[in-house]
């Protein structure tokens, strides 16, 4: 039976108590530990239950319980402390106004199809989501002016639990929105603010959703709604759902609605943030309404958009990248092509490399890149390896100057560091620590805390997930009728004094979660051969839902598990989340990471186990590759890559199980006489104080504010100045320059010196250029000098920017400059040429060089 009317039941709530309402509907309670202690005070059970969601607790707690805390004195102080910290926090003077003190006003859209920001919110599969989320937190730390736009899954993503098999099964359980830290946006008459995007053949609506993360907005798009059909229901049912069509509707939805969702809510946006290339349709959108609303032609549309737009990918192997079939691309955004007035050809190749390449699929990331006026990697080793994935895009560039730069992800400490280490932290270092960076002299109190009271708090933390880790287990037991045995095994899981090895992630086949079975007896002797030195494992992770052999690597560790009778010493953890990872991450001994290099992006878990104060054990990939990894932990063999993937896992399979045997078991059991291993203990206060500082996202937004957000907001306002008459000129000017460009003519290169030169000897080179119809103003022209390598290149370049002399009397323009070489060696140098303009993000915009012959 349909209803004839429908209701928003809010929780009644005494007026004393009404505070709780406004601490639960903004995310702020999730990395303030007094306010959420005070839930948990509120009602242990229920906060439990609820998944640790506020908003849920607040509407089915008992009336009972609700007046008796209103006559507790305690609990009324408390959360009467929750209210001024949380007002505090919204009204405090921020970085970003000491950085921009009196701009103009900025928006930052950040656009990502999940968001990871706590356990109550199931929206995210994984290490993307959780950044993002983190991103955002870490936006409101430092008072960015930045807003969050994403889709609100009705199913989310799966929960996990295995068959009798060890097989990943998949739940989809049903979001209750009304139940949640999330606000219904509303037009000032009360109706549901709502926005239209067009599809073939119809309009699809979405209403719209605001999560409150501190003082940053994340706003979602919902299509469950009437007056859409069924189909239009699911765009935003799964995260990562569906076939191909399904995955285009959501990335329409997420690009192109966002754009015009940001319109609907007043926003005026100055510069927009792609985090990853799911959301790059939304320039396509921007330069419709650009074309439509503003009067501009395509080329001059598109610059103020490319200029103005950031890309952020994660993707270090072209597998991951969306790739979509051309005809679907033209079936769903065709129309785009009418309004851009340019064939179809011409707007297919928007997302390929290679543009004469008229079957190849349509790229997200290439669209991305080619609309953006920053990209960047989140690792330098990552930033490389894009670069050398990408570099097809700038013909004759250098690989190492491709304009893809690497800024390195963090994670948001309050978000990730268990509660009494937060406050350990807090008691010795000062309440700064969580954004201090490394040059702060607070990190040299870190040797202030005493050994054993950091060792007795870490100690208390792997008995917190231990115990969790149970009552896990037993319930998830129970759930799928497990027998009374196994439930009373699980009861007993996990020695609260082992050795502890963590190791929880996605499960994709090139993290090799398997690698440390690969010699089981090997595994064996080091999880069983001396009982004085106990070692145990704690896994968890999910596979996607399609992806088989990640499913078989789960089964495969569960019938390990049982065919060694290990199920006390090694235990897979069902239904990974952000709650279960903030206990593994803190409760751990250790964090393994074995990823095959360079496939690992980033890695953002072992980040989070620093922070905590474990070492890791990892291959150099990542974020692990620029680490400290002598002083922080160790590394898996030396970062080589060989051709033979099974060969690479035996090296280092074998080189794990020396490190665990050799070096980090035993430096682990070696106790001083007050039981104490100092030597650990002295691995760990190296690991907080060398990882902390840098790999956090309050170093990592402030990145992105003064390298991309910054710069991109000021070119917004300056090419949308005067009616856009920069662009325009921008625009035109680009326009010229690809038309003459391949007139220019390098006609000679006069070197004062001979073969033989010594190191810091100068060098003195002239060079003669035919600009045909182009000036000075218009190009710079660099010498490009390094040392040679034996394929006859020139690696290691330093580019030099040579002086204009003016014209000679044959109109040749003249340059000159003085070089030296630092080093000895068969050295060389060639020339080359840049688009220059004041308007420019970088000089390879235009995706144009010239380099003597």
């Amino acid at each position: 039976m349909q209803p004839i009317r429908t209701f928003n039941v809010s929780p009644s709530l005494p007026q004393r108590l009404e505070p709780l309402r406004k601490l639960a509907y903004n995310l702020h309670w999730d990395w303030n530990v007094e306010t959420k202690d005070l839930f948990r005070r509120l009602d242990p059970d229920l906060w439990e239950s609820s998944h640790h969601n506020p908003v849920l607790m607040l509407g089915t707690i008992s009336q009972t319980r609700l007046m008796e805390v209103v006559e507790d004195d305690g609990f009324l102080a408390q959360m009467d402390r929750s209210l001024v910290q949380l007002e505090e926090y919204m009204n405090e003077r921020t970085w970003y106004q000491k950085q921009r003190p009196n701009h103009q006003p900025e928006c930052y859209a950040y656009f990502s199809a999940e968001f990871g920001l706590t356990d109550c919110l199931p929206i995210y599969s994984g290490g993307l989501g959780v950044l993002a989320g983190d991103h955002l937190k870490s936006s409101s730390d430092l008072g960015l002016p930045l807003v969050g736009v994403g889709l609100l899954y009705q199913q989310g993503y799966f929960a996990q639990y295995l068959n009798v098999d060890g097989w990943q099964q998949e739940r989809y359980p049903i979001n209750d929105f009304y139940n949640m830290t999330l606000h219904l946006e509303r037009n000032p008459d009360g109706s549901e603010l709502r926005i239209e995007v067009d599809y073939p053949g119809r309009i699809v609506y979405a209403r719209v959703w605001r999560v409150q993360v501190g003082k940053v907005p994340l706003y979602m798009l919902d299509t469950n709604i009437e007056p859409n059909n069924p189909y239009d229901h699911d765009i935003t049912d799964q995260l990562y759902g569906g076939d191909t069509d399904m995955r285009i509707h959501q990335e329409i939805m997420l690009g192109v609605g966002g754009v015009r969702m940001l319109k609907a809510l007043g926003y005026n946006v100055t510069a927009y943030h792609m985090n990853e290339g799911h959301a790059a349709f939304s320039a396509l959108e921007r330069i419709r309404m650009l074309i439509q609303e503003e009067g501009l032609n395509y080329a001059d549309a598109r610059q103020v958009v490319a200029s103005t737009n950031i890309f952020t990918t994660h993707t270090p192997v072209p597998a991951g990248i969306d790739l979509f079939p051309p005809d679907k691309i033209l079936y769903y955004l065709g129309h785009y092509v009418d309004i851009f007035d340019f064939p179809k050809d011409h707007f297919l190749a928007l997302g390929r490399e290679n543009t004469g390449d008229l079957s190849a699929p349509f790229s997200m990331a290439v669209l991305a890149l080619k609309m953006a006026g920053f990209s960047n990697g989140v690792a330098q080793l990552h930033g490389s390896v894009s670069r050398q994935m990408f570099k097809g895009l700038w013909q004759n560039v250098p690989v190492q100057e491709v304009p893809i730069k690497a800024i390195t992800n963090g994670v948001h400490a309050r978000s990730c560091v268990a509660k009494s280490t937060q406050e350990l932290y807090d008691r010795y270092l000062g309440p700064n620590w969580s954004s201090a960076p490394s040059d702060n002299p607070l990190w040299d109190r870190m040797d202030s805390i005493p050994d054993e009271e950091l060792w007795r708090n870490h100690e208390r933390c792997r008995l917190d997930m231990i115990l969790y880790v149970r009552d896990h287990l037993v319930k998830h037991l129970r759930d799928r009728g497990g027998s009374a045995s196994d439930i009373a095994q699980a009861q007993e899981v996990l020695d609260p004094y082992a050795f502890t090895i963590g190791f929880a992630r996605r499960f994709a086949t090139y993290k090799r979660a398997t690698l440390w079975m690969r010699d089981l007896q090997r595994i064996r002797e080091i999880l069983l051969g001396d009982k004085q030195r106990k070692v145990q494992f704690v896994i968890a992770g999910k596979a996607h839902p399609k992806d088989i052999p990640g499913k078989e690597l789960i089964r495969d560790i569960n019938h390990f598990i049982r065919e060694q009778g290990l199920e006390k010493q090694v235990v897979f953890v069902p239904n990974y989340d952000i709650h279960i990872s903030r206990l593994m991450v803190a409760g751990c001994d250790i964090w393994l990471n074995t990823p095959r290099r360079p496939r690992e992006a980033s890695g953002t878990s072992g980040m989070k186990a620093a922070m905590n104060g474990l070492p890791n054990v990892s291959v150099l990939d990542g974020w692990w590759d620029e680490a400290d990894y002598v002083s922080t932990g160790w590394a898996i063999g030396h970062g080589e890559i060989y051709d033979d993937p099974n060969y690479q896992d035996e090296v280092e399979a074998n080189a794990l199980y020396d490190l665990l045997e050799k070096e980090v078991v035993p430096l682990f059991y070696n106790r001083d006489e007050d039981g104490l291993p100092r030597h650990w203990i002295a691995k760990m206060k190296n690991a907080i104080r060398l990882n902390c500082p840098f790999f956090n996202t309050s170093r990592m937004l402030a990145e992105y504010a003064q390298r991309a957000y910054f710069p991109a907001s000021d070119r917004y306002y300056t090419l949308t100045s005067n009616q856009y008459t920069p662009a325009k000129e921008l625009a035109a000017w680009k326009a010229n320059l690809n038309d003459h460009w391949y007139n220019i003519k390098i006609k000679d290169i006069d070197v004062s010196l001979g073969m033989d030169i010594e190191v810091n000897q100068t060098v003195n080179v002239k060079a003669t250029l035919d600009l045909a119809t182009l000036t000075n103003n218009d190009v710079q022209v660099e010498i490009y000098q390094g040392a040679i390598d034996a394929n006859g290149d020139i690696v290691n370049a330093v580019a030099t920017v040579m002086n204009y002399q003016g014209e000679d009397n044959q109109g040749l323009s003249i340059y000159t400059a003085d070089i030296t070489y630092t080093t000895s060696g068969f050295q060389g140098l060639s020339l080359r040429v840049l688009p220059k303009n004041k308007y420019l993000a970088n000089p390879y915009e235009p995706r144009l060089i010239a380099w003597a012959e």
